[in-house]
């Protein structure tokens, strides 16, 4: 465990990485050193095979995704790289192992009119619905992930510009022009809603919940699920849905990819590109719906 807690002070510290990764790492690696202990393998003995074991019992007994066990591959594969570098291990049980293959599942995507529908089943005249309306049209204007919108300070966002500053993952900043639907919302809210929610305190975070605090990132997806719930939508929508909304859309517009890449902060191209996917498959479709000999 004190190995452990070296590798999330090097995650934090040196790699910069965001809270939210650091806790993926440390419950994908506190997952493998629980099975270890359970059959009794020391962990600086640990081999090949029982990396494969481990990999059985998620699969088989916990029940995990294939995604949901690339991650912790890669979780652990990062925790004995930096063992080797510290000099702690001479060598990595995942020297010569491949990640299991995992098949490319295409995220749900929402229309532009069903979006439409879950904004506007919220209350313009409510302090709590001015609040959310503002929320939701900026998951959809700017593409933001649930822990981006909820860390947004009001200094962060110019509707004179029309810009937001945004922090992702890693601490990495990143400009992202907002429209006019909500650049309104915004507006509306901060001086409608938000000062009454504020109670006087001395916050500078923008959307806050009804005891003038940061809501929890539970609280943004409860959010999000009520109002989905309200405007009838049957999809499994998410806070992440309205991102990956916003980029189709983009694409299917004919944004260039390397811009949705820029707006979505996304580190390499190849993360951005399944949205392409998404767009061929719409293509498909349309050929097996609309062509005589489809």
């Amino acid at each position: 465990m004190d190995i452990l807690l070296k590798f999330i002070n090097y995650l934090l510290l040196e790699k910069g990485s965001s809270k939210n990764t650091v806790d993926s790492y440390k419950f994908d690696i506190e997952k493998l050193l629980g099975f270890l202990k359970q059959k009794k393998i020391k962990f600086k003995q640990t081999k090949s095979e029982d990396i494969d074991a481990f990999l059985k019992y998620l699969r088989e007994e916990r029940k995990l995704s294939p995604a949901s066990i690339a991650r912790c591959v890669s979780s652990i594969r990062g925790f004995y790289e930096f063992l080797i570098s510290e000099n702690l291990l001479q060598t990595s049980p995942l020297e010569n192992f491949r990640t299991p293959k995992q098949i490319k599942k295409l995220p749900d995507v929402l229309e532009a009119e069903e979006i439409k529908s879950i904004i506007e089943t919220t209350d313009p005249m409510s302090v709590l619905g001015m609040r959310d309306r503002a929320m939701l049209e900026l998951l959809y204007a700017a593409g933001l992930r649930i822990s981006e919108l909820l860390n947004l300070k009001v200094s962060d966002v110019s509707l004179d510009d029309g810009f937001l500053r945004c922090f992702g993952k890693g601490n990495k900043e990143r400009l992202i022009p907002i429209g006019l639907y909500a650049k309104e919302t915004i507006g509306n809210y901060l001086q409608r809603s938000r000062t009454l929610l504020k109670k006087n305190k001395d916050t500078e975070i923008l959307f806050l919940n009804s005891r003038g605090s940061k809501l929890s990132r539970m609280g943004g997806w409860k959010i999000v699920e009520k109002y989905v719930v309200k405007a009838g939508i049957v999809k499994h929508v998410t806070p992440h849905t309205f991102r990956h909304s916003f980029a189709t859309h983009l694409l299917e517009g004919g944004a260039d990819l390397r811009v949705v890449q820029e707006m979505l902060g996304h580190v390499s191209i190849t993360t951005t590109e399944i949205y392409t996917h998404i767009d061929r498959e719409k293509l498909k479709e349309a050929i097996k719906v609309y062509h005589p000999r489809g």
